[in-house]
């Protein structure tokens, strides 16, 4: 799931995150990965505004709860993905939602 979305034709970095929920919990064996226009394979990873995991890789296991971007030359760093550790969260779906739409709420723990 993509979020936030970013305006049609820009060139930005995102952060895909499985599985599509938010917020994004630990236990849920969470899967980060890096796109955007920028050089593929030169991928930069930061916790908490230090840099994090191995670099290069366009995609990221998480192992610990914080906040996480990637960054790639070219299209610069992607907006941020919290990864909480708590034991009861309310998830919605990782994508952009508007007024009116139909919304499949997770309540797990």
């Amino acid at each position: 799931g993509w979020c936030p979305l970013s305006p049609t034709g820009a060139q930005t970095t995102q952060l895909l995150v499985e599985p599509p929920w938010r917020p994004a919990v630990l236990w849920d064996r969470v899967t980060l990965t890096c796109q955007g226009s920028g050089t593929t394979g030169a991928t930069t990873w930061y916790k908490d505004g230090q840099l994090w995991g191995q670099q290069g890789l366009d995609h990221l296991s998480v192992t610990e709860s914080g906040t996480y971007t990637c960054y790639r030359p070219g299209s610069g760093h992607s907006p941020p993905i919290r990864v909480l550790d708590d034991e009861l969260v309310l998830q919605v779906p990782a994508r952009a939602l508007l007024e009116g739409d139909t919304v499949t709420l997770h309540c797990r723990g």
